[in-house]
């Protein structure tokens, strides 16, 4: 099993950028998938879910400028991150789990968001 993200980088406070997180070895389809994000010092946080049927959640940090996406013909999930702020900063992860908050789950391995202001 395999969660491979891709599309981090450094952007200016206000940018947009749009993570993808593709899924292998699993059957993407039936597992809900996650975005968390572990700033300098903090613990993971949820940043944003969708179930396996298209529901989503967000954290209250990013309610409004984040969005989250799925599409199950190629595994992959999407983060369209908008006006992005400092605070954003922080490595973010991909999760799958079978259910929203029980049975198998996978980690990726993350990839780094730097917003400068």
């Amino acid at each position: 099993v395999q969660l491979v993200e891709s599309g981090g980088g450094c952007v200016h406070t206000g940018g947009s950028l749009n993570l993808s997180c593709a899924g292998f070895g699993f059957p993407f389809s039936d597992f809900a998938m996650k975005w968390y994000r572990q700033r300098l010092g903090m613990e993971r946080e949820l940043v944003a879910g969708i179930s396996k049927t298209g529901s989503t959640l967000f954290g209250d940090s990013v309610e409004g400028r984040f969005a989250i996406s799925r599409d199950n013909a190629k595994s992959t999930v999407f983060l369209q991150m908008n006006n992005l702020k400092p605070e954003d900063t922080a490595v973010y992860y991909c999760h799958a789990r079978r259910g929203w908050s029980y049975g198998a789950e996978y980690w990726g391995k993350g990839i780094l968001v730097t917003v400068s202001s």
